[in-house]
């Protein structure tokens, strides 16, 4: 009796987990948006996640996640989601893509990402007021399965095999991203795939770590497609499925705008018009960052982020901004960093006092996504909240 309840006990009992954040997946708007409250808990479960990775159907969690907490699924567009794209990219980009694991959900594993190339399959999951039946759920993830994009397919990226898996089991290969050993005594599980601080990204249970890496996007296009997202856990029988809208286009890479209303925060792209004059795309382009926050002397802002550039979430290591041009009617803090193109990151502002002591913005996380376009500069003005 007791062996027959204890799995659905152990999956009730346990907390986690993870959720794509970069680009921003449905989740991460429905979290803005307020009407998800809990985006680390859209699961899969219980079912079996390891050591075979694709075995277990998909049911209808479907390919973009269904959280049973908060009763939101994910799979068709929402008020908040799924209406237009939120990133831009060409065929064979290179890009940094980001997700975030909760600090009480570290279950390690592997994690993955796929595009779906029959678009007739994909437009199940994008036609407003269409509700996907569960056949065409997991006819959707056969199809994001074919799709699987290797993380071997970034030269210099290393691909290593799970530490938690043995040669001869079925998750004994390097085309998925791998987790830490679950067991290790530092940086355990997921937490340790790029050594990001707690709280570098943003989860309602009890803070998250962002794990960072590079998918290289295949030789397709579309006007609205999804790229999905998704982790086997190794400690417990729980998946986590979540993915975000956006376009594959020759036009590279557009940035991410939040457009905020009194209740919501939902992120679209804005489309630029093709210049008329050829031009080569800038392999890396010169990025002012403008923040207005008022300041007293011996403080000084600094932009921490995601990516090395910015000092991967520690602050002790991210740019300070310049007050040069700070005046009590205008008191900006300015600072301009070169970034390759195509760099997708999160990252926020940080007040640091003389002492040393740092306070944060408030949250969500800011995003940004470098331009792949013919442009070498690019400004971004904020304020300090």
């Amino acid at each position: 009796m007791i062996s027959t309840i204890s799995p659905l006990l152990f999956a009730t009992l346990v907390f986690g987990h993870g959720y794509l954040t970069i680009p921003s997946s449905r989740t991460r708007l429905g979290f803005e948006a307020g009407t998800d409250t809990c985006p680390e808990c859209t699961i899969l479960e219980p079912v079996s996640s390891w050591p075979d990775l694709d075995v277990a159907p998909v049911g209808r969690s479907g390919v973009c996640g269904y959280n049973a907490r908060v009763s939101v699924d994910y799979n068709y567009p929402g008020s908040a989601w799924g209406t237009g794209t939120v990133a831009t990219y060409s065929p064979g980009q290179v890009v940094d893509v980001q997700w975030c694991v909760d600090a009480n959900g570290d279950h390690g594993g592997m994690f993955s990402y796929r595009i779906c190339q029959d678009q007739s399959i994909v437009d199940k999951f994008l036609t407003p007021g269409y509700v996907p039946t569960e056949a065409e759920k997991q006819a959707g993830q056969d199809c994001f399965d074919a799709g699987l994009l290797d993380c071997t397919d970034v030269s210099g990226q290393s691909c290593g095999y799970n530490p938690d898996c043995t040669s001869g089991q079925a998750c004994y290969r390097n085309d998925w991203f791998t987790c830490n050993a679950f067991n290790a005594n530092d940086r355990r599980s997921c937490e340790g795939v790029d050594n990001a601080g707690l709280n570098s990204c943003k989860t309602t249970i009890a803070g998250g770590y962002s794990v960072t890496k590079k998918i290289k996007i295949p030789d397709f296009t579309s006007n609205h497609t999804l790229l999905q997202f998704k982790w086997n856990s190794f400690q417990t029988g729980q998946i986590y499925l979540s993915c975000a809208d956006i376009a594959i286009s020759g036009g590279g890479s557009t940035p991410e705008t939040t457009l905020k209303t009194s209740t919501t925060s939902v992120t679209k792209t804005s489309t630029a018009a093709p210049s008329a004059t050829a031009c080569n795309n800038a392999a890396s382009v010169s990025v002012t960052f403008n923040e207005a926050v008022t300041t007293s002397f011996g403080q000084t802002i600094k932009i921490v982020g995601s990516i090395p550039a910015l000092g991967s979430w520690n602050v002790a290591s991210a740019p300070a901004l310049s007050a040069a041009a700070y005046t009590s009617t205008n008191p900006q803090w300015s600072t301009t960093l070169s970034l390759a193109a195509g760099t997708s990151f999160e990252y926020k502002f940080v007040k640091v006092e003389s002492t040393g002591a740092v306070t944060w913005e408030s949250d969500p996380n800011r995003s940004y996504t470098v331009s792949s376009s013919c442009a070498t500069t690019a400004t971004v003005g904020a304020s300090w909240r």
